[in-house]
């Protein structure tokens, strides 16, 4: 069992069920709020280890579905400054195990790293809305 730091956005249906399956596998949860945290460079910059640039972003974003913004054509920095300024940006959820950080939730790769319960379907991070066709 681990202690996982789990930041959301709250009310969001992807997110409860990643936390579902977290719970179930015997995780305890901290879970905060993403959208109110007071993120600096410093603080929000380890969770995207060696990922490109672009996949910091959360596809769903409106601002990215509309095209206003292109995360192919951002760089380190502006891409930190533009999710603090608008932390809908940032692709979700932040997780914290320790000292470890990680953005997103790929179901093989947690499981990897800190064991998950099996699932008859794929937890993801797909918006439910998305998948809905909303």
């Amino acid at each position: 069992m681990a202690k996982v730091i789990f930041y959301e956005k709250p009310g969001c249906g992807g997110n409860a069920r990643q936390k579902a399956l977290l719970k179930a596998s015997g995780h305890e949860l901290e879970v905060r709020d993403l959208l109110s945290e007071a993120w600096t460079p410093e603080t929000l910059r380890p969770f995207f280890g060696t990922r490109p640039v672009s996949s910091w972003f959360n596809p769903s974003a409106p601002r990215i579905k509309s095209g206003e913004i292109n995360p192919d054509m951002i760089g380190a920095s502006k891409a930190l400054a533009m999710m603090i300024e608008d932390p809908l940006l940032i692709r979700r959820p932040l997780i914290q195990v320790g000292t470890r950080r990680e953005t997103g939730f790929e179901q093989d790769q947690v499981d990897i790293w800190i064991g998950l319960s099996k699932t008859r379907e794929p937890v993801d991070e797909t918006c439910l809305k998305a998948k809905a066709g909303v």
